[in-house]
């Protein structure tokens, strides 16, 4: 197992991405402590991992909320006793051209994928120099370096994320703490419907074409990336810091 004895904490952990993270990590040994706003799904995602052999708990955060993560890093360190990874994935989504964007927006949306990130591992910071081997991923998108219409406010604030888990690396490598990101492209989860409603665009004819821009003519599975985290977690990839992992079946590439 790969991650055994590890403590980890995934934030947006309640569905999609964040889920399948938590599962595989679980599967690979780790304690896993869940984050998330939602509630419901959080509990759903530990009820399915925990076991009589494998810890898991629920943390209600919202990442946008600086006494929340205080009371996630709290938590986490009360019942696991430390930090060891963690996984910047919540994020918020909001489409829109830049006139009809509102500041509101623009503030959800850094606040969650920029700012919500960069508060979480300011505060886990000190149990994570604690730790050995310890490691951040952070989940950014092929938005981070890429171009498409009605995304200016996911696609900069990915792009801001992406620039965070470089400087991070950077400033944390005197640590022995790794910081790398993963850029998943087209994944069905929840986010692809809210997509879709967005275009207003007909489900199967917008899945099929997404589908079409990848070399391998499919839409990727949450799982592809949670393998992806996976290895940038792990001592597997001792020597891999200040990078990020594209995940998106070579749609990129062209």
């Amino acid at each position: 197992m790969r991650l055994m004895n590890k403590r980890v904490i995934v934030t947006g952990g309640s569905g999609g991405i964040g889920r399948a993270i938590c599962e595989l990590f679980s599967e690979e040994g780790a304690s896993v402590v869940v984050a998330d706003i939602d509630e419901a799904g959080g509990k759903d995602t530990v009820s399915g991992i925990t076991t009589q052999d494998k810890q898991s708990i629920f943390v209600r955060t919202d990442v946008s909320s600086t006494p929340d993560v205080e009371n996630l890093i709290d938590a986490s360190v009360k019942f696991f006793g430390g930090v060891d990874i963690l996984v910047n994935n919540a994020a918020a989504f909001v489409f829109g051209k830049v006139e009809d964007v509102t500041k509101s927006d623009w503030e959800t949306v850094l606040g969650v994928n920029l700012i919500g990130a960069a508060t979480t591992t300011a505060l886990a910071l000190p149990h994570l120099k604690d730790s050995s081997n310890a490691s951040i991923v952070n989940i950014a998108s092929v938005g981070s370096f890429t171009a498409s219409p009605g995304f200016i406010p996911y696609s900069s604030s990915k792009g801001a994320l992406l620039q965070l888990t470089r400087c991070l690396a950077l400033d944390l490598a005197g640590d022995g703490i790794r910081v790398n990101c993963v850029c998943p492209g087209s994944i069905y989860t929840s986010a692809t419907e809210k997509h879709i409603a967005y275009e207003g665009a007909d489900r199967e004819e917008f899945l099929e074409s997404a589908a079409k821009n990848s070399f391998l003519n499919r839409i990727g599975e949450p799982k592809e990336v949670a393998y992806a985290a996976l290895f940038l977690a792990s001592d597997e990839a001792s020597f891999i810091t200040g990078s990020s992992l594209v995940v998106d079946g070579g749609a990129t590439v062209h």
